[in-house]
């Protein structure tokens, strides 16, 4: 049986209830019925229960598919009919509600944003594979749907680009806040590639495509823009002749991994998501309108054996080494990053899992002793990404220290001698031999300077000394009307 729970509105978890802090069943779902309810009920009743295959949730709806493939929803839903006036706008259910218009097909797979959905259903009664057609529906204020316009859908519409005369074949989707991603593959008959649709015979080369469209003010759509489209368009800097295995999206900003380990990210903050009061401020801040490469580590080593990339609003979760490891990055507020904090991390860490308690080690010895040896393994595993992580750690805090010593030593030098700190500036005493005479390499600087140099520190040493004396100056002041006040203060009491 289904259960939900979390800090959120009726309409979001189904519930007859304002908030719900522990997991509650989903009862009514099972009391609702199915599409092939209206069949006839000796048949029915030959067939296995109804039960749910896979949930999705995005804004304030959710949804989810059972095992004869039909699609349920409910939250703040587009609506299933339209009664009054021709202004959209999303309606309220407590309850499931299957969506009708796909009875005699199977639901495969569906995603959602905060006012669209996106389905991708058989063409048949049966799904067979390969034969997936991408429906839309809900909002299109951004041109989200795909179907080129803006104009909102309260009934699932047929994404052109991806008809059963396209070419590809359509197997992953995500959706952000307002935008759109699919993914698609060659769809092979026998030998030949169908390759009718001039739009994308250029494409043809690519194991596998990623398409995007709607919303690109922060460049999540991987266009090298930050323009909006309303019709589906391949995100071009992908490089050819990768299996993308695995998309999802933020509020803004997308994530793909291939089969080979290698993971792209775009859109918010470099592809971070970060919100603006959670902004990257280091010299590669700003939004990524094409997709970045994410390396595993500081070495350039992609990940191993990836499985499954998922994005929060704001962050990303990698699973890696066949599920044996976890990756996270983007914004930490909440710890969401399961790093045993709320900092936010510019680059994949290790997530701290499985976590090393007591109730941990007692389930691996009740499984046997080969449960045993293996949580030797995995606790040397997990000690060593600690020394890892804690390694990385100490390495960022030295790189932002280093930072911002460059950034002194760049300020102090121009003032100095009239331009920025460069490398060839640095003593060679201390390149070679790492030990630094600071009276002698003085004296190697001034037999070095031209007349210009000499003469704007001799410039430079008099405004110091200047400064000084005044300062000085003023410090004596001070200190004389202290000692007077206090002597006439002492005067005044003994009288």
């Amino acid at each position: 049986m289904m259960g939900l729970y979390g800090a959120g509105a009726i309409i979001l978890l189904g519930l007859n209830l304002e908030n719900s802090l522990v997991p509650r069943f989903l009862e009514r779902f099972l009391q609702l019925g199915s599409p092939d309810s209206l069949r006839d009920k000796s048949s029915v009743a030959n067939e296995k229960p109804l039960k749910v295959c896979s949930v999705k949730a995005g804004g304030m709806m959710s949804l989810a598919i059972d095992n004869i493939g039909v699609l349920w929803i409910w939250g703040n839903c587009p609506p299933q009919s339209q009664k009054g006036g021709d202004e959209f706008s999303l309606v309220s259910s407590s309850i499931p509600l299957p969506v009708w218009e796909f009875y005699g097909h199977t639901v495969v797979k569906v995603a959602c944003g905060n006012e669209h959905v996106v389905a991708l259903v058989s063409a048949g009664e049966l799904f067979t594979g390969g034969d997936l057609i991408c429906y839309s529906w809900g909002g299109n204020n951004h041109g989200q749907l795909g179907l080129g316009d803006t104009k909102n859908r309260l009934r699932p519409n047929v994404v052109k680009t991806f008809d059963r005369k396209c070419p590809w074949e359509v197997y992953e989707v995500a959706c952000g806040a307002f935008h759109t991603v699919v993914l698609t593959r060659k769809k092979i008959q026998g030998d030949i590639i169908d390759l009718s649709h001039q739009d994308t015979v250029e494409h043809e080369e690519k194991e596998t495509i990623c398409w995007t469209f709607g919303l690109g003010d922060n460049g999540q759509l991987g266009h090298g823009t930050t323009n909006s489209t309303y019709f589906p368009e391949p995100v071009k800097d992908l490089p050819p002749d990768v299996f993308l295995i695995s998309v999802d999206c933020g509020l803004f900003h997308t994530c793909v991994v291939s089969s080979a380990g290698d993971v792209w990210s775009w859109g918010m903050e470099r592809g971070l998501g970060l919100c603006p009061e959670a902004s990257f401020t280091g010299a590669d801040s700003g939004d990524a309108v094409s997709p970045l490469w994410i390396p595993c580590n500081d070495y350039g080593s992609k990940f191993v054996d990836p499985i499954q990339v998922v994005c929060g609003a704001a962050h990303t979760i990698l699973v890696a080494h066949n599920g044996y490891r976890l990756w996270a990055w983007g914004r930490g507020r909440s710890g969401v990053l399961g790093r045993g904090n709320t900092t936010d991390n510019y680059v994949p860490c290790v997530v701290m899992w499985p976590p090393l308690d007591e109730d941990f080690h007692n389930a691996l010895e009740i499984a046997g002793e080969e449960a045993v040896v293996e949580d030797k393994k995995l606790d040397q595993l997990v000690e060593m990404e600690k020394k890892l992580s804690l390694a990385m750690e100490e390495n960022q805090h030295l790189r932002s220290k280093f930072v911002v010593i460059e950034r002194y030593a760049s300020i102090l030098h121009g003032s100095i001698f009239g331009k920025p700190f460069e490398e060839k500036d640095i003593p060679s005493s201390l390149q070679s031999s790492g030990m630094f005479d600071i009276g002698k390499e003085w004296e190697n600087t001034l037999d070095s300077a031209d007349i210009v140099k000499l003469t704007r520190m001799e410039l430079f040493y008099r405004n110091m000394l200047s400064s000084v004396k005044d300062k000085l100056l003023k410090k004596k002041i001070q200190e004389l009307i202290k000692e007077s006040l206090q002597s006439s203060t002492t005067g005044s009491q003994v009288l």
